[in-house]
């Protein structure tokens, strides 16, 4: 039996604070409901800005939500995420780089509604790539808590909540790999963020190449998960997997010719 203070007696505050972190390299994703649509168009190759031009630009910036979940086990802390924004000033894609899942959902969700006046180029309206930080925070100030209560909230660090958090929290699994691999030419793996729909509503995969990845997000269009819970609750989770990919035949070509070139040198 899990016991837990009720989230509707904590009064939260949301700091949002946006500001420059670094890219993480290979950092790919997709969201929720649009395997099989194309992204927003990019036009020419975005720029990465930086965190005070991109501020500047900013005209709709929607809080996230604070998910009740986190409220009422205490769970705070800072979700980093990479934006890639197209030339319409639209969130083509959002990114998490670093957070607890549950409340990097919710820093997805509130993000992709962003919007942004287009960057201004000499050839025209251009897309871009930057990061933003949130910050998730308790704030019980506004009212006069129990005193036992307060010295629970103040016995339990961000740290340690989070850990008490995520012990209680049945993983993700996955349910149905869809058509398998015979005879695959390899594995990539990947860690997803599977939220507590049981969708994939992002993805990071390890060092290796774009076909491999493109590859391996294909593959996993077919699979099924049943989400994370806490307790009865569904909640969104971190899952790692290896996925077996064939690559497509122009892809091979274009690597065992790439394999050739270097041998030969």
């Amino acid at each position: 039996m899990i016991n837990r203070r009720p989230y509707r007696d904590l009064i939260p505050a949301l700091a949002l604070v946006i500001s420059g972190i670094p890219i993480l390299a290979g950092a790919q994703s997709i969201q929720s409901g649009q395997a099989g649509r194309s992204s927003p168009s990019l036009g020419s190759p975005p720029v990465i800005m930086g965190r005070k031009q991109a501020t500047k630009l900013l005209m709709t910036q929607q809080p996230p939500d604070y998910p009740p979940v986190a409220k009422v086990n205490y769970v705070q802390g800072v979700v980093q995420l990479e934006l890639t924004v197209n030339d319409a000033g639209r969130v083509a894609n959002a990114h998490v780089l670093q957070g607890n899942p549950v409340l990097a959902e919710s820093a997805l969700k509130a993000t992709r509604k962003w919007v942004y006046h287009p960057l201004k180029t000499s050839s025209g309206p251009s897309g871009f790539i930057t990061t933003v930080e949130l910050k998730f925070t308790l704030n019980n100030g506004f009212f006069e808590e129990p005193p036992e209560d307060r010295e629970q909230r103040d016995f339990l660090t961000p740290q340690k909540a989070e850990r008490d958090f995520m012990r209680q929290v049945k993983p993700a699994e996955v349910v149905q790999t869809g058509a398998n691999v015979a005879h695959p030419e390899g594995v990539v793996h990947l860690r997803l963020l599977v939220n507590d729909q049981g969708e994939v509503d992002d993805m990071a995969f390890s060092p290796t190449g774009k076909d491999q990845f493109d590859a391996a997000r294909e593959a996993l269009r077919g699979w099924t998960f049943h989400p994370a819970r806490w307790g009865t609750m569904p909640v969104a989770a971190y899952l790692d997997v290896d996925v077996p990919i064939n690559m497509p035949p122009l892809s091979r070509t274009a690597s065992t010719a790439a394999t050739v070139d270097q041998v030969q040198r």
